[in-house]
């Protein structure tokens, strides 16, 4: 007779392989969906609209200050070895590379993925879902595609916007430290190389996709009535959250691979 504990243990196992299959599979029918016709381009603007210019103001204050908090770090450290004219260097390899796609990525997870979970479990609820397949409309391609093309487009502005603020504030902590704006800029002009560039700018298009196939699985799959949207909102945004990390690691091993480093 087997134990109950190998039965507990194998059931979860098997659910935990159908869960990253369905997943699976609906992550490739949004990113095959965003190829084909119709194309909801007014949904589109209007969730470009909500994920950027609504993410834009906690995105920045937390850059910013997430830079400060870093130059701090790194310019006290700097300056017991009497190197601290590498702070510049400093702030472009760990802001450009990873704490910004990193820190706007968990930002805009922890925003958004509630949000549109919360709205998708509302309507899978309410049976508005079953009526748009019943009116003969995808509802991966008319609920989906555009919040997953809008991301797409801003998630790598946001970035871009938040490592400019980062590395202002860490500017200004060079200044405490008796280190002139012009040195400060030298050195991270001197490390903003394409090859930089592209392993932070990589990332946010990855995350955005990750971002928003957990938001709209979990609102879709979503079931209970208003708890079990509660329940789904809260595992999507823990789930995006711990997912952007995964790939952080994953996408800089494979792009250090790639570039030689």
């Amino acid at each position: 007779m087997v134990p109950p504990v190998i039965v507990a243990l194998v059931e979860r196992f098997r659910l935990l392989v159908e869960t990253v299959q369905d997943y699976t599979l609906f992550t490739f029918e949004t990113l095959r969906a965003g190829f084909r016709r119709p194309f909801y381009v007014q949904e589109t603007i209007h969730q470009l609209h909500f994920s950027l210019i609504g993410s834009l103001a906690i995105v920045l204050v937390s850059a910013l200050v997430a830079g400060q908090a870093l130059a701090i770090q790194l310019a006290r450290e700097l300056t017991n070895t009497g190197t601290k004219g590498e702070l510049g260097h400093m702030m472009v390899i760990s802001v450009v590379r990873a704490l910004g796609p990193v820190l706007t990525g968990m930002v805009v997870a922890s925003r958004m993925s509630a949000g549109i979970t919360a709205e998708l479990g509302a309507m899978r609820s309410s049976d508005q879902i079953d009526a748009l397949v019943a009116f003969g409309t995808d509802p991966i391609r008319r609920l989906v595609v555009p919040r997953n093309v809008a991301l797409v487009i801003a998630l790598p502005v946001l970035t871009i916007l938040g490592d400019g603020l980062a590395m202002l504030g860490g500017a200004f902590v060079g200044l405490q430290y008796h280190l002139t704006w012009a040195l400060y800029w030298n050195g991270v002009m001197q490390y903003l190389t394409p090859k930089n560039l592209l392993v932070g700018m990589m990332k946010p298009f990855f995350f955005a996709i990750l971002i928003v196939t957990t938001a709209c699985w979990k609102g879709f799959r979503s079931e209970g009535g208003a708890k079990g949207v509660g329940l789904a909102t809260t595992e999507s945004v823990v789930i995006a959250s711990v997912g952007i990390l995964v790939t952080d690691v994953i996408t800089t091993r494979l792009l250090f691979r790639a570039l030689g480093w």
